[in-house]
Formats: C-alpha cells, sequence, structure tokens
C-alpha cells in the first residue's frame, strides 16, 4: 500500500510539473510587452538600463529596449525617462472596445485611489464619473483584500515551520519567479486583492462579465495573463489612464450623478496599499519581540529582502514585501509628484469613514460566503538568470575599465549595480554598456579631451599652413595671370600668325595677326567670338593645312618652314606639338607682307652667307691639303734627281 501511495504521489509530482512547463510555454507565447519603445526619442542616457532592478532593458539600434521575458513591471524605466522614450502599452483602447460589447463591465477600484483623486471631493462623485463612462458595476478591491487578509492570518498563525514571502505585489512575485527560482515554493500560495475581488464579481454579477481593474500598479497588467478561470481580469487602467479617459470624455464631479460603490463593501482592506496595512487590517501581531513577520518596501530594499530570505536560513522570519517605496499609494500608475505621507493619510482617512458607514453585519456575511471561493494559486519557475562569465572574461572587463582585478565590494552604484565585479559580468553578459560606467566615461571624456585638443593643435597648424599655400598659390596665380597677360600682349604684336588648336581642332587660343591672316570672315567671328575661341579650325583653312595639323596632332611630330602658296598667298608654316594628342600649336607667316619680307630676305641671305662661308672654307681646307701634298711631291722629285746626278 505505500509503495502504491509513493508511486501516485510519484506520478501526480510529474504531472503537476508538466502542466507547470505547458503553462510557462503558453505564457512565453503570449508575453505581453508591458513597455514600448519610442526609437527617435530615445537619447541613449542609460537611466531606464541603470534603474530597472530586473536589468530587463538593452540598447539596440541605438536605443532602449525592454526585453519582455525578463521584466517584472515595475515601471522603473517609464518613470525615470525624461524624453519619453518609453511608454506603457495602451490599455485605454481595450476599455473602449469592452464597453461597447453586450457583456456586462464591472469595475474593481484599488483603495489608493483615495491617496490619488484627492481632487475629487466625494467619493460618490468619483464612482459616477466612472459609471457614466459605462461601466454597469464599480465594486471595491479593499473587499478581496479583506478576504486575503483572513486568509494571511490562518495561514500566519499555523504555519508549521514554513516561512513564506507576501505575494500582495505583482513585481515581486514575477521578480522572484525570474531571479530566485528556488523560493517559488515559500511564495504565498494566495491570490492578489485585484484577483480576489474578480472572483467575487464573477461569482456575484455573472461569469461572463467582462472584470476591469482600475489601479496604481503596473504589473497587474502582467498579472492578468496567469488567470482564464473566475480570476480573469480582461483589463488594468492605471490612475493615470483613467484621469486621461476622464478628459476625452470630458466628465467632472458636477457633470454626473453620484452613485455608491456596489456591494459587497470593503472595511479594513481599505489599508492594503500601504506597507503593513494588509497585516493590521486582521490584528496581526507585528509586534518587534513576538511577531515573525519583517516588513518592508522599496526598489533597492526588495531585492536585499529576498537574497537574506533566501540565503539567511536562521531568520525564521515571514517577509512581508512591497516594491514601491511606501506601498501601493506610489506606485507607477500614479500621478507623478505626489507625497508619499499625505497619500498615506488620505488613504488612512478614507478607511476610518468606510468603517463608519459599512454595515458590519452586511460584511461579516458577505466575508464568510466569499471566504469559501478558492483563493490559491500556484507559481512559475521562469529562471531567467544568465550564466556567470568565467573569471578571466571578468577581469578583461575589469581591465577595460580601469578597475582592479579584486573589487567585489567596491563600486559607486551609479551603474545600477552594487558592484564593479557585478557591473563587469553584466558588460560580459551583454546586458550592460561600458558607457554606463561613470568613471569610464570620465576617463574616455579626459582622453577625448586631450585628444581632441592635440587635433585642435594638428588643424590649427593645417590651417596656418593652407592659409599660406593660399596666400602662395594666390600670388602665383596674379604671377600667372600678369605673365598671361603680357605674353597675350606680346602674341597680339606679333607680325605672324599664332594658332593653338586642340584634339578636335578647335581653337584654344589665337593672336590679331592670325586672325588678319584668315581674312573677313575670321573677322566677323572674331566680334561674336573674342579670338575665335572654340571655334572650328576646319572651316577657318583649307584641307592641305588641316591635314598638316592633324598629322602633327596624331604622329607627335613638328613641321617647320612648309611654304604653302593658297590664292594670291604665300604661307609659311611652321606646327609643333605642344600636349601629345592634346594641343597643338602653329606660327603662319604671309610671306608677302613688307615686314616679313624684309624679315625673311634677311634671314634667308644671312643664311646665303652662312652656307657660301661654309663653302668657302671648305675650298680653303681642300687647297691646303692639295698644295701640301703637291709640295710634297715636289720635294721628293728633286731629291730623286739630284741623287742621280751624283
Amino acid at each position: 500500500m505505500p509503495a502504491k501511495s509513493a508511486y501516485r504521489a510519484s506520478f501526480k509530482k510529474k504531472d503537476e510539473a508538466s502542466l507547470e512547463e505547458l503553462t510557462l510555454r503558453r505564457l512565453k507565447e503570449e508575453r505581453m510587452k508591458l513597455i514600448e519603445s519610442i526609437k527617435e526619442n530615445c537619447n541613449l542616457c542609460y537611466a531606464c538600463v541603470r534603474v530597472c532592478p530586473a536589468k530587463a532593458i538593452k540598447i539596440e539600434d541605438e536605443h532602449a529596449e525592454v526585453i519582455p521575458e525578463r521584466c517584472i513591471g515595475c515601471g522603473n524605466c517609464v518613470a525615470v525617462c525624461s524624453p519619453n522614450a518609453l511608454k506603457y502599452s495602451d490599455s485605454i483602447s481595450r476599455v473602449k472596445e469592452l464597453l461597447n460589447e453586450e457583456e456586462k463591465v464591472i469595475a474593481i477600484v484599488a483603495p489608493s485611489m483615495a491617496g490619488e483623486f484627492e481632487d475629487i471631493t466625494s467619493r460618490r462623485n468619483f464612482v459616477g464619473m466612472i459609471k457614466a463612462m459605462g461601466f454597469d458595476k464599480v465594486c471595491e478591491v479593499a473587499f478581496g483584500a479583506d478576504l486575503i487578509a483572513h486568509k494571511y492570518r490562518e495561514l500566519f498563525s499555523d504555519f508549521k515551520g514554513k516561512y513564506y514571502l507576501t505575494t500582495n505585489c505583482p513585481a515581486v512575485i514575477y521578480y522572484v519567479e525570474k531571479y530566485h527560482p528556488k523560493t517559488v515554493n515559500n511564495l504565498v500560495p494566495l491570490v492578489s486583492p485585484m484577483i480576489a475581488t474578480a472572483k467575487v464579481a464573477h461569482e456575484k454579477y455573472g461569469a461572463n462579465s467582462k472584470i476591469v481593474y482600475i489601479g496604481p500598479c503596473t504589473s497587474a497588467k502582467l498579472e492578468t495573463e496567469r488567470f482564464n478561470d473566475d480570476g480573469k481580469v480582461d483589463e488594468v487602467l492605471t490612475f493615470v489612464e483613467l484621469r486621461e479617459m476622464f478628459g476625452e470624455y470630458d466628465l467632472s464631479e458636477n457633470t454626473v450623478e453620484y452613485s455608491s460603490f456596489d456591494p459587497p463593501l470593503g472595511r479594513k482592506g481599505a489599508l492594503f496599499p500601504i506597507s503593513r496595512g494588509l497585516l493590521q487590517s486582521v490584528g496581526i501581531d507585528e509586534d518587534l519581540l513576538t511577531s515573525r513577520i519583517i516588513s518592508t518596501e522599496g526598489k533597492y530594499n526588495f531585492i536585499e529582502a529576498i537574497k537574506e530570505f533566501e540565503n539567511l536560513q536562521s531568520l525564521k522570519k515571514h517577509f512581508d514585501i512591497f516594491y514601491c517605496d511606501g506601498g501601493c499609494i506610489m506606485g507607477p500608475g500614479t500621478s507623478p509628484g505626489g507625497k508619499k505621507f499625505h497619500r498615506r493619510s488620505l488613504v488612512v482617512e478614507y478607511t476610518k469613514k468606510r468603517l463608519s458607514d459599512a454595515e458590519h453585519t452586511d460584511w461579516e456575511e458577505n466575508v464568510t460566503k466569499y471566504l469559501s471561493l478558492d483563493l490559491s494559486r500556484k507559481y512559475l519557475k521562469d529562471d531567467q538568470r544568465t550564466i556567470i562569465p568565467s573569471k578571466t572574461e571578468i577581469q578583461k572587463v575589469l581591465k577595460s575599465l580601469g578597475k582592479e582585478e579584486d573589487c567585489k565590494q567596491i563600486g559607486c552604484g551609479a551603474c545600477g549595480y552594487e558592484s564593479c565585479q557585478e557591473f563587469a559580468i553584466a558588460v560580459s553578459q551583454g546586458q550592460a554598456n561600458s558607457d554606463m560606467c561613470i568613471t569610464f566615461s570620465l576617463h574616455n571624456k579626459q582622453e577625448y579631451i586631450k585628444t581632441l585638443k592635440v587635433t585642435n593643435e594638428k588643424l590649427e597648424k593645417t590651417r596656418q599652413a593652407l592659409e599660406k599655400s593660399e596666400k602662395q598659390a594666390l600670388e602665383e596665380k596674379e604671377m600667372v595671370k600678369e605673365l598671361s597677360q603680357t605674353t597675350n600682349i606680346m602674341l597680339q604684336k606679333i607680325p605672324s600668325g599664332v594658332v593653338l588648336i586642340d584634339k578636335s581642332l578647335k581653337v584654344v587660343h589665337s593672336n590679331r595677326s592670325f586672325i588678319n591672316l584668315l581674312g573677313e570672315d575670321a573677322e566677323a567671328i572674331n566680334e561674336v567670338i573674342p579670338g575665335l575661341t572654340g571655334a572650328d579650325l576646319k572651316t577657318l583653312m583649307p584641307v592641305n593645312i588641316i591635314n598638316l595639323f592633324q598629322y602633327v596632332m596624331s604622329n607627335n611630330d613638328g613641321i617647320e618652314n612648309r611654304d604653302i602658296k593658297i590664292d594670291d598667298k604665300l604661307l609659311n608654316i611652321s606646327i609643333f606639338p605642344v600636349k601629345k594628342g592634346e594641343i597643338a600649336g602653329a606660327v603662319i607667316k604671309d610671306m608677302f607682307l613688307p615686314e616679313v619680307q624684309r624679315e625673311e630676305v634677311l634671314q634667308r641671305i644671312t643664311d646665303v652667307i652662312d652656307k657660301n662661308l661654309n663653302m668657302v672654307q671648305n675650298i680653303g681646307f681642300l687647297l691646303g691639303e692639295g698644295a701640301s701634298e703637291t709640295e710634297q711631291m715636289l720635294k721628293s722629285i728633286i731629291n730623286s734627281y739630284k741623287s742621280e746626278k751624283k
């Protein structure tokens, strides 16, 4: 028999594990993206990355992006994002859709509304404004908190040595599930007041009723994914979103009929949004000497509390933990700038008034009735812990940050991590960026300033060199311009025609003598195009001369002093290459011009004289050699004659 029991227990355990795995898989597939990024607004200040307790934000494509599977819904990132690059997913449009459907829509309102809506003077006016938007019923989550408080008292009075973490705060639940999965079994197995109230509403007003929770909590939006039975909540509106809807519907105290909360009404459960309020509502002992409960709140304290609960077994205490500092009254769904202690006092006063208004007998009957509902729940081990990198990798990051290797206890905390060691681990895992370290950023900034200074000095020297170069170039340009003008004046004074042409036989430059040489047609063109620049040489000169230009351009070989007779003119042409295959020049003389004739006659007489002188010299040389040979021959004959006479 014991063997069978053990077998059945083993089978049941496997079945539960299988169910948990399937549920987790479904949640991952349907996981809600609570925080949306607006890429164009992000200025990469890393503020959101620093404040995220779950390290659920990464920098991707030059903007911050929330990782849904790591997010616990605390809302820190949205609160610190000054450029409004992060925002909550829209719930207002979905609520409007629900209000337009045929099913009954019930609003369940968190008691922290007393601290938020101070500007609405009457509770009944507040309820009337909600109903004016189309809600059929408006119920108090304070009653659900009353039910859960009774369950806590039962559990803590007979806990049998097992210590618990309270589970009224969804952000705390998700943090334990994701980053302390070993502690999941120590979470109180009770639903939150929101889910308890949803169960009551479905029981009283119909299973098909649609439930909209109105409260200060953003992580409650994630909690709605977990329940599809009688605890189902169809949508969550934060107080900020409710104010926005009041504005859209143009609702105020003066425009609606007042109305009361629909039953069942709550009592001391209205203290639930204040830290330790739920415990006090049912008289759970909090005396420091006798109590087994430690209460804490705040985004820094809650992490330390969970760590100590998990690692220090000697504590032997239950932990009542809220994520928000002061409790739900300071939740991320409340209006910014609220005063914690002022809101606390408003909630306390509201609770006192509820106690005086409510019928105690009706409340007891309702509590007895609805405590029979199944208010239990289970949790999932959604382990999001990352693998710790090797010591070598950590030291490499520390070295790049300019940190000591052994710095587990050192850190300013500005990066959002407790020590430089933890920050280095996060950088190695790709969850953090080195620029988040202030000392590293300052060092880089100083190095950048030094580099910038050196660069500026180099740029200044370059600028001065450029100015000097520009000045020199300007002087050279002026010199070239002056030289060009002088050359042009000289060319214009030369009696011979001078022309430069390009490879297409278009005129690049010509002087006045060239234009005169071509005649009246060229004169007419010159009046329109000074210097004939761009004119086609083929239309200005005969083919035989054009052929000479083409020969020089193609062969890069000059032609000198070629006499060509054209009509009544005798032209002497010299063509020479200036730039191979690109530019050629020519000097053309009209041999019938008096000044050219005189110059040419002198040149040619000079050439004849030079030739004659050369000829005379050659004749003299030949005569000299002949006389020498004759003299030698005569001397030889005389000597021979004398010898014979003897």
